[in-house]
């Protein structure tokens, strides 16, 4: 995948702090819910629910859609991203601190949240598998399509744990 696209999807989901998520009903209908989420390069994490019925939607069938649109003042500004993806429940003790971590950064007010006032909830993970890349500042209505492969993850990860760690340390 080429480095560009890429930037642009991590800098459209480092804009966005919601994104809406379809999920298939036992009926085969969609059902489509907006959720905040957090990221990891182009892994992107969610929780819900455990009795949700977007919870027993992905663990009967783990074909999600998601739709995201950075904010915008007019049309020629759109930047967003549709995408298919699988979801599967983050149950590894690691990554399910891993994410712990990803969300306190990015909504800390959850800190204040006590665990005695919280529902059941359940961390998922949104794997992409093609990515629609709306960027109407090439053009109204401009897309671009891109499959994504698993090498194409690992190398946004590497390239974004690099850029945290170069980030931690301008900061400390």
């Amino acid at each position: 995948m080429k480095h560009e696209i890429q930037r642009k999807m991590v800098e459209i989901l480092e804009r966005c702090m919601d994104m809406t998520i379809a999920t298939i009903r036992s009926d085969g209908s969609p059902q489509a819910t907006v959720v905040s989420f957090v990221h990891d390069g182009l892994l992107l994490y969610f929780g819900c629910g455990a009795g949700s019925q977007k919870a027993m939607n992905i663990s009967r069938d783990p074909r999600v859609s998601v739709a995201m649109t950075a904010p915008y003042q007019n049309w020629l500004e759109i930047k967003g991203l549709s995408i298919a993806a699988t979801a599967t429940e983050v149950v590894a003790p690691s990554e399910l601190t891993e994410v712990g971590g990803l969300m306190l950064r990015r909504f800390p007010q959850i800190s204040a949240i006590q665990p005695t006032e919280a529902a059941p909830v359940k961390l998922f993970k949104v794997r992409p598998t093609i990515v629609s890349v709306l960027d109407y500042s090439l053009g109204f209505g401009h897309t671009d399509l891109v499959k994504i492969e698993a090498g194409d993850i690992a190398e946004t990860l590497d390239s974004m744990r690099h850029h945290w760690l170069a980030s931690a340390v301008v900061t400390s």
